[in-house]
């Protein structure tokens, strides 16, 4: 089974796509655990721009998934898994990535609840960046690419929203990796110089 199969395994109930309008607010609309994933998913951790409203739409098209302390969530190079993004609601993420040797995987974060996983493949469908192990039992509500699609065609006001802060977020992304490469060229010029001092002409 794929990990696209295994996040969106379900227990006899049909995807939130396969809902019509009103049995997905019926869902959420009394459920304390809906809410509380809403206020987690417009969080300044997670996407501050949407208002509560839309957070609670947004949720209406997620599924809840639990994974067991040591599963991968999401795996670095994975091209075929690529059509979710989640949501966490408990529980700590590792982030890790290769190295350039390829061989040993480093920790690059650990996120928490209100952090959110897998949105730049969700959205562009290339291989994912980094793999993302759960190191305890964590809970995710998990956006399908499809959910997305009927979002957009059902809730256009929250799905642009929603596409607006998750585009938001990457760009503060690069401009933070922008930055590290600027520091980055600025410390090799400076011990080039040094270099170039200390060598005889």
């Amino acid at each position: 089974m794929s990990l696209f199969d295994r996040v969106f395994k379900h227990t006899g109930s049909p995807p939130p796509e396969a809902l019509s309008a009103s049995a997905r607010e019926d869902q959420v609309g009394n459920s304390s655990a809906a809410h509380e994933a809403a206020r987690l998913l417009c969080a300044p951790s997670a996407l501050g721009q949407l208002g509560e409203n839309e957070a609670l739409t947004v949720v209406s098209y997620m599924v809840p998934q639990i994974f067991r302390r040591g599963d991968t969530l999401i795996a670095e190079g994975e091209k075929r898994d690529t059509g979710f993004m989640l949501l966490i609601l408990t529980g700590e993420v590792t982030v890790e990535t290769l190295t350039v040797s390829r061989r040993a995987a480093r920790t690059v974060t650990v996120l928490g609840p209100g952090s959110i996983i897998g949105e730049m493949a969700l959205l562009d469908g290339a291989a994912r960046s980094a793999s993302c192990l759960a190191t305890s039992r964590v809970i995710c509500a998990a956006l399908s690419r499809t959910a997305l699609e009927k979002m957009i065609s059902e809730s256009p006001v929250a799905a642009a929203k929603l596409m607006t802060a998750l585009s938001q977020r990457m760009a503060e992304r690069l401009r933070d990796s922008s930055e590290k490469l600027r520091l980055y060229a600025q410390l090799v010029n400076t011990m080039q110089g040094e270099i170039d001092k200390a060598l005889p002409e």
